[in-house]
């Protein structure tokens, strides 16, 4: 088709150029042999008709090019108001405008197929956001009124922990009841904070304090391990706006896994920096890493690889680290560790400040 527009094109274009041209040599031609008064009127009548001839092709142009472009912008003004139900006329022609057109008119029907895909896609989720939303209320109804006779349950073991002679068998069973009812009790309260987010409080506050702190928590639960976590503080690093208590969480939460995650000897490292104006806290470990098919589903709610795990923890720790307008990131090779590395804005864009 291509082949045969540009043939018609030049069949069209060669005799009005030859026309042209032929005119012009016999002008010249019947001028030379004329007396000057005589000339003056051939001239007169040739300028006549040149203006003639370029009023027809200014008014040819102009329908069958400026007429398409005007068409054109007014479609494309009404497709910047969000009217997507516009086609041009002009795609029916056999030649560049025509394909011009009919681009256009493609173009648009692709837009208005993908609008309908999005509104699609966009009702399946406000329906599933409404159904997780109603699970998640009932679950944290059902937290609430567990971890409230839970609380109970404790006080009386450690009444009868107290109470049982010191070479009673009983007493290890006890010891086991307590632990046990302090997993459930954290794991009701993931869940809850988990369906009932609490704001951040943030306070522009020195961030390895808060890194310190977890660290130190983190190294009393290796104490009878062969494993060693280390930190590197950034002592020239600017306070960063965060609620401490919030990212002590996601840390302790980060350094726990990365611990659970070695079996043997192994090395915790944390480092505290900066990073694209963020403020950054890597945790690496030396543990089993993280298989590629399982990467990108670590941060959704109950997703977990470990047998006694909840898959709250790194869900909760994520929702917090946006809370802050930061993200969290992840790059693990199996066989060799992971690095977690939390990034936090040094100034939070909304939030109201208070000093420390």
């Amino acid at each position: 088709m291509g082949s045969v527009r540009v043939n018609w094109q030049l069949k069209a274009i060669l005799p009005v150029g030859l026309v042209l041209l032929a005119g012009l040599l016999l002008f010249i031609l019947a001028t030379v042999s004329l007396r000057d008064p005589e000339r003056h009127a051939v001239l007169i009548v040739a300028g006549a008709g040149a203006v003639a001839i370029c009023a027809v092709l200014i008014i040819v142009l102009a329908y069958l090019i400026q007429r398409p472009m005007v068409e054109l912008q007014e479609k494309m003004a009404q497709v910047s108001e969000g009217n997507l139900n516009v086609e041009v006329s002009f795609s029916q022609r056999n030649d560049e405008i025509g394909d011009l057109g009919r681009n256009f008119n493609h173009m648009m029907q692709q837009l208005r197929d993908s609008r309908r895909e999005i509104e699609r896609l966009h009702r399946t989720q406000m329906s599933r956001a409404e159904h997780l939303a109603t699970l998640g209320e009932l679950a944290a109804g059902l937290a609430h009124e567990i971890r409230n006779p839970l609380a109970g349950i404790a006080g009386v073991i450690e009444i009868i922990g107290r109470d049982l002679p010191e070479t009673s068998p009983a007493r290890a069973v006890v010891k086991d009841v307590r632990l046990e009812i302090g997993r459930i009790s954290r794991t009701l309260t993931d869940l809850l904070e988990t369906a009932r987010p609490r704001r951040p409080q943030v306070r522009r506050s020195n961030l390895n304090t808060t890194v310190e702190h977890a660290v130190m928590l983190a190294r009393q639960q290796v104490l009878s391990r062969p494993i060693k976590i280390e930190l590197e503080k950034s002592p020239d690093l600017p306070e960063v706006d965060h609620d401490s208590d919030q990212v002590h969480q996601v840390l302790l939460n980060l350094l726990l896994n990365a611990v659970q995650a070695m079996e043997g000897p192994g090395i915790v490292r944390v480092e505290i920096g900066s990073r694209d104006n963020f403020a950054s806290v890597a945790v690496s470990d030396t543990g089993r890493g993280i298989s590629a098919q399982n990467l990108p589903n670590i941060f959704r709610p109950f997703y977990t690889t470990k047998g006694d795990g909840t898959g709250l923890g790194l869900s909760l720790a994520h929702r917090i680290v946006e809370d802050h307008h930061g993200r969290v990131e992840v790059s693990s090779v199996v066989g060799k560790g992971s690095t977690f590395t939390v990034l936090l804005p040094f100034h939070v864009p909304t939030a109201e400040v208070a000093a420390s």
